[in-house]
């Protein structure tokens, strides 16, 4: 309730503002014009008032009406937080997760102007979570519960038989609250690094989309899943991927006034630049070949692989947590290490683009206020399941494109070649009664 009161607030302060500058306007310039008559050019701007004033207050308006609609859509669709218990073994690829993510690409896009503006539809955001809460790994997701919850499930159980998907009753982010006397926190913020048309290393790049053999595989995610299981039990590390469906950015969408192209357009002047043409000149295919170097022709072909996929932008949180006097800044090290196997020469990468602290503190924090803040705000915006980009200098960690391939090699169900005590998986498959099974009826006497 806090936080809708906060963003009504913040809605209605913006006009507030604008009216408070109007009017001390008019009187700073009453009091240099003295007794100049203002009264023709004022009514002037009266009897044109139903020209201008119409598309100024349309112009003042038409954010806070979208941010009120979009606000009351996101209300209206709930959360709900999805525990997911791994099976035994899983036999699938990270293709299974990028199927899943792929099936529930658009299902809150409006798909008209009165759906968009009075319904408030647009793509909502589902948040990814791998969590290590005392060493024991656990998966996540927290999806919209009337337009993703259900179709999320039935993707889950289709793509990866023997899986148990539970709701969780209580939200495990409530086990820490904002108590500095209680608990330590720090946070990263992870993205892309250099070109944003360049794909990391991906599933397909590991050759798991040819599905070797079990005991040749080699799962990305292993590095990762092993260092979050060497925490304490006071200890908490929470991975937060947030996503949205990449939509173009213009007036069907809510974006009047900032319209913005897809990451398509982005990608095709990337590979224009490596092929050395401006997007005009179309050269013989067999003379574009020749132009090109080995290299060349594979970064062009994973971006244009990439590009072919559905995408989201995407913000990735890094937490971690610790009772108070027990926090070991050691644990990001092997944490932040496990990220360098997506990376790939000439390709993209993964880094830190943004944390919670400072490289000069006594010059750009000498009280430790900022510091603070931001942890505070980093807990409140991971519990909510949103993505607030903290540096307004480079827009380092703005979010970035990234296709569903990307993501699933990412963030996907574990293989059975990761066998760690801290890894539980479901010792038995729970199987349903079938549909035809006869009922009522009384057998003996």
């Amino acid at each position: 309730m806090i936080e809708v009161v906060q963003k009504t607030i913040k809605a209605v302060l913006g006009p507030v503002l604008f009216l408070l500058a109007l009017f001390v306007v008019y009187k700073i310039f009453s009091s240099i014009t003295g007794g100049l008559n203002l009264a023709l050019p004022i009514s002037f701007l009266l009897a044109l008032s139903p020209i201008w004033l119409p598309a100024v207050l349309f112009y003042l308006a038409y954010d806070k009406w979208v941010y009120y609609v979009h606000l009351k859509f996101v209300l209206s669709n709930g959360r709900t937080t999805l525990r997911i218990h791994l099976p035994q073994n899983v036999f699938k690829s990270p293709e299974a997760m990028e199927s899943v993510l792929a099936q529930i690409y658009n299902l809150s896009t409006p798909d008209n102007l009165m759906h968009m503006y009075l319904d408030g539809r647009h793509p909502l955001t589902y948040s990814c979570e791998i969590v290590s809460i005392g060493g024991e790994v656990r998966f996540y997701m927290n999806v919209p519960t009337k337009k993703i919850k259900n179709t999320l499930e039935a993707q889950l159980y289709a793509q990866y038989p023997g899986v148990e998907v539970v709701e969780e009753p209580h939200d495990y982010t409530d086990e820490v609250v904002w108590d500095p006397n209680r608990f330590e926190v720090f946070s990263f913020h992870i993205g892309k690094k250099g070109d944003q048309a360049l794909p990391i290393k991906t599933y397909i790049d590991f050759n798991l989309d040819k599905m070797p053999k079990e005991e040749e595989k080699y799962d990305p995610m292993s590095a990762l899943i092993e260092a979050m299981s060497t925490i304490k039990p006071h200890e908490r590390i929470w991975i937060q991927i947030l996503i949205t469906p990449h939509t173009k950015k213009d007036y069907k969408n809510g974006h009047l006034f900032n319209a913005k192209p897809t990451w398509e357009k982005g990608v095709q002047e990337s590979i224009n630049a490596i092929m050395k043409r401006d997007g005009r000149v179309e050269l013989d295919p067999e003379e574009k070949k020749q132009m090109l170097t080995v290299g060349e022709r594979e970064r062009i072909a994973a971006m244009e692989r990439n590009v072919g996929k559905y995408a989201y932008d995407t913000g990735i949180r890094f937490i971690y947590i610790a009772e108070k006097g027990k926090f070991n800044p050691d644990i990001f090290t092997p944490i932040l290490r496990s990220l360098t196997q997506f990376d790939m020469l000439n390709r993209g990468a993964l880094g830190v683009r943004w944390r919670t602290d400072f490289n000069y503190p006594m010059v750009s924090d000498p009280s430790g206020v900022r510091r603070e803040r931001y942890k505070r705000n980093e807990l409140m915006d991971y519990k909510l399941r949103e993505y607030k980009a903290r540096d307004r200098v480079d827009h380092a960690d703005d979010t970035k494109v990234m296709s569903v391939e990307e993501l699933a090699t990412i963030f996907h169900l574990p293989s059975g070649t990761i066998i760690t005590p801290s890894l539980p998986r479901i010792t038995s498959t729970r199987k349903e009664a079938p549909s035809n099974l006869p009922t009522g009826i009384n057998v003996g006497i």
